[in-house]
């Protein structure tokens, strides 16, 4: 387990945060030992701030939550750190919604993905809720061969301006083999020759390995994830809590 996914660490620093910030008088070396369980302090300091802490916290229990959030926006920001243009350019074609919308919502998603499928609705109705949304659509087709192979078709797809039909066409379909896949493609309209072209393009399959690697540095492990602003969210979540992101971003 990293240090970012020890969830003792992650409390000790969110109780650092709090009092530091609240004026419960830590200085420079009680910071050090709530951010390092092996700092030197004595046990007679570590135990002074211990209580200091405790009583504050069952005197003033809602401040904790309220500092996990800002812990969490903050090593968020961290993550996207140096990548966000990575994560926020679509591959050409790419995207539902608003292609020049204002605000950037990206899924990293699968085809093969049941969750991605039952959030499909959800973007449909942020898409229609939001003018200025554009939704990028990062392909990490992790969950089986076939999932890479419909990405491959959804990347061509975007090529001849048809994304969003094959989006659609290809969820509708089922689970992807050579048979929905196919089916989904002739449903988008789509130039099958000037597919297979693209799909043969090195430039297809680098994409899906930089897809891999982004979602790599933001900690995704799964399929659907979500990026906005600087929030980044795992699973379907829902179109209630991905509005709650967008009106965040905004503000």
């Amino acid at each position: 387990m990293s240090e970012s996914q020890n969830p003792r660490r992650t409390l000790l620093i969110a109780i650092a945060c709090v009092a530091a910030g609240l004026g419960l008088g830590w200085g420079s070396q009680q910071w050090r030992a709530a951010s390092d369980p092996a700092s030197s302090l004595s046990g007679g300091e570590r135990a002074a701030i211990e209580q200091v802490v405790h009583d504050y916290l069952i005197e003033h229990p809602e401040v904790l939550p309220k500092a996990m959030e800002a812990l969490q926006r903050k090593e968020n920001a961290s993550a996207l750190s140096g990548i966000r243009g990575d994560v926020t350019k679509e591959w050409p074609g790419q995207v539902l919604g608003n292609p020049a919308g204002k605000i950037t919502l990206v899924e990293f998603t699968d085809f093969a993905c049941t969750y991605c499928r039952q959030s499909e609705a959800d973007v449909d109705a942020l898409v229609r809720a939001n003018p200025e949304l554009k939704v990028v659509i990062r392909q990490l087709p992790i969950l089986s061969p076939e999932s890479a192979d419909a990405a491959k078709w959804g990347m061509a797809a975007a090529e001849q301006g048809k994304y969003s039909a094959f989006h659609h066409a290809m969820y509708a379909a089922g689970k992807p083999d050579a048979r929905t896949i196919e089916a989904a493609a002739r449903a988008a309209g789509l130039d099958m020759a000037r597919a297979q072209k693209v799909i043969a393009d090195p430039r297809v399959e680098a994409e899906l390995g930089r897809n891999i690697e982004l979602a790599r540095q933001l900690g995704f492990n799964g399929t659907p994830s979500w990026v906005i602003g600087d929030a980044l969210l795992s699973g379907a979540v829902g179109k209630e809590r991905l509005q709650a992101a967008i009106k965040d971003s905004q503000s």
